[in-house]
């Protein structure tokens, strides 16, 4: 079958389900990217940070904000969903919204340094508590966004101080949009018991727990994929409009 050029799309009687990936094939993919196609790890974080903060935008628009001030809460976790947070809120501020990171657990990875130094740099604020008092939080910003723990994590093994900010998160009642897989989620069976996101922003492509999802929108960033991984992985990606990063599902 003919390749796709940059701009196209599937035609719908190519279109067949989409596939949701398990954590050894979520795995895969960033390895193929990786080793055969020599993505930089930076490069796919960026991709990534990059993607999720146009979710954001394309959910809530500036103008739709309830409060005068566009403020933003971003959480981060010290692993690759952290720094994808990290990434987000930078983008997020060139958007003109006006992000606050908490990041209770800073990574030592010289990469992730990077985007904390990048954040620091643009005047991006960084808490040195998370609030337990959840109208604290509702007071102070319009949405929440949660990039604590993704694929990589395993859920026996998680500590503080995540048991403090996911029984936290659980209780926002503002929106809540997770990055990938929700907070205390496990990535393949989901979680009943684990916060319960507004919003979810499918990296690459869904994951196993995201058909457990249940809140209002659901978006994957997929579209820097190569073809033929999406072909070799028969991810069944939907169709982009126009040149949009993150489409709707």
């Amino acid at each position: 079958m003919e390749k796709p050029g940059c701009n196209s799309s599937y035609s719908k009687k190519e279109i067949q389900q989409l596939r949701y990936l398990s954590r050894e094939e979520a795995e895969a993919i960033e390895k193929e990217l990786l080793e055969e196609f020599r993505f930089g790890q930076q490069q796919l974080l960026e991709i990534l940070g990059h993607a999720c903060a146009m979710a954001v935008a394309k959910v809530f628009p500036l103008h739709s904000l309830a409060k005068k001030q566009p403020t933003l809460l971003v959480v981060c976790g010290c692993e690759q969903n952290g720094a994808i947070g990290l990434a987000c809120a930078r983008h997020l501020r060139v958007f003109e919204y006006e992000p606050t990171i908490f990041y209770p657990k800073r990574s030592s990875n010289p990469l992730y340094r990077d985007f904390t130094t990048q954040c620091e740099k643009m005047d991006i604020p960084f808490l040195s508590y998370l609030p337990t008092e959840v109208q604290l939080i509702s007071d102070a910003y319009n949405l929440v966004i949660d990039a604590v723990l993704g694929v990589e994590a395993n859920l026996g093994e998680v500590a503080e101080p995540y048991i403090s900010v996911l029984s936290t998160l659980k209780q926002i009642r503002i929106p809540l949009i997770s990055l990938d897989v929700p907070s205390g989620w496990d990535v393949e069976t989901g979680s009943s018991e684990g916060i319960s996101p507004d919003v979810l922003v499918s990296l690459a492509a869904p994951k196993r727990c995201a058909t457990r999802f249940m809140g209002k929108h659901h978006l994957v960033a997929g579209r820097f994929l190569p073809y033929d991984v999406q072909k070799k992985f028969e991810l069944n990606l939907p169709e982009y409009t126009g040149t949009e990063c993150v489409v709707s599902l």
